[in-house]
């Protein structure tokens, strides 16, 4: 443990190390919601005036200071083993001689070699926490501090090591903002019935309008899920565009009348809401995991408990106020608020001290 004599002051710089995932570059050209909060993440923190090493793979797309495990990221192994270890195995290298405070790992091997750093480790639980992923987080124990990205992901398993709950975020400026929108809906994701394309559809369809679908398709198991409930369901009224770029995917999102998101699982957070608020335009959605933490429902979009009520709360999208979604993401959802909360996890971490009670809502950003 570090002596008092090597925390920094609360208004003092952090030597923070970052760790993203190895599958896309942070941040992404497309798909990879991980990949872009880290990126969001590593900027909020580098402009706060702490010293960021971000390891990754890779271009570098961050003011952090970079070091790449591999010099193109191996997106189309994603769901591989090997990438994912030797990314570990060499961040861990990689981190040897450098002097830092706090280890912030978004990685999923990454966090077994928590032991063996000198400095703490925060590990952000970005994905399940229930089944053999919980039984993973267990077994790293005290050894990493976790990070919840919302109130329902922590629910689902309070025995973890919770240091505390922060949102994920996204910088609203990036993303161009549109009052007049056109009057198709929109699906954005990965294709796993977990996120419910077949449902968008469905739902579309009922409302008589016209839905557009990007996402990605690269793993085994998306393929099949695409063949059997999505691609008999295409036709004129409703199209597959392929997986969208980062420049595409937010046009889309500033043109559509809404974001349909009829997500199956306790979805954790789920970027896409945010970024499409960030643009103006309203999520109706099924009220799963975070998602009445992030809408305000009838104010920027509609939550729904049952796919039958989809259709009608499409055609009431559009009634709802841009201004008001593009608010709720500067207001609770901004990379500053972001980084604020890291930054105090990242000190109480540093410092060895156990989470206050009532801490992780101190540390969570304001719901609704």
């Amino acid at each position: 443990m570090l002596s008092s004599t090597d925390i920094p002051d609360r208004s003092g710089c952090m030597r923070v190390l970052l760790v993203a995932p190895p599958w896309y570059d942070v941040p992404p050209r497309g798909y990879g919601g991980i990949e872009t909060m880290v990126a969001g993440l590593a900027t909020g923190l580098t402009r706060r005036g702490h010293d960021v090493t971000l390891i990754g793979a890779g271009r570098a797309g961050t003011p952090a200071r970079f070091l790449a495990t591999y010099g193109r990221a191996p997106s189309e192994r994603i769901g591989e083993a090997l990438p994912e270890v030797l990314h570990a195995a060499r961040a861990h290298a990689m981190s040897a001689g450098l002097a830092v405070d706090v280890v912030h790992d978004h990685s999923l091997a990454g966090p077994l070699y928590a032991p063996a750093r000198s400095a703490p480790t925060v590990v952000t639980c970005h994905g399940e926490v229930e089944g053999e992923f919980g039984d993973y987080y267990r077994v790293l124990g005290a050894t990493a501090s976790m990070v919840a990205i919302s109130e329902a992901q922590r629910r689902i398993a309070p025995d973890l090591n919770w240091a505390g709950v922060v949102h994920n975020a996204v910088d609203a400026g990036a993303f161009p903002y549109r009052e007049r929108k056109e009057d198709w809906v929109l699906w954005l994701g990965r294709f796993s019935r977990d996120k419910g394309a077949h449902l968008a559809i469905d739902a579309a369809r009922a409302a008589g309008r016209r839905i557009l679908l990007a996402g990605k398709l690269v793993e085994r198991t998306e393929h099949a899920y695409f063949d059997a409930e999505v691609g008999p369901r295409l036709g004129p009224d409703a199209e597959y565009l392929g997986e969208a770029g980062t420049a595409r995917k937010r046009e889309l999102m500033a043109a559509a009348r809404c974001l349909i998101f009829p997500v199956l699982w306790e979805e954790p957070f789920g970027m896409v809401m945010i970024e499409a608020m960030a643009c103006g335009t309203p999520v109706v959605a099924l009220g799963r995991g975070a998602v009445p933490e992030v809408i305000v429902d009838g104010v920027t979009g509609f939550v729904r408990s049952d796919p039958a009520g989809l259709p009608a709360a499409i055609e009431a999208a559009g009634t709802l106020d841009p201004r008001a979604c593009r608010s709720r993401v500067e207001r609770f959802f901004s990379v500053e608020a972001m980084t604020r909360g890291y930054e105090a996890i990242y000190r109480r971490t540093i410092a060895g001290l156990p989470r206050r009670a009532g801490e992780s809502r101190d540390l969570a950003l304001p719901v609704n």
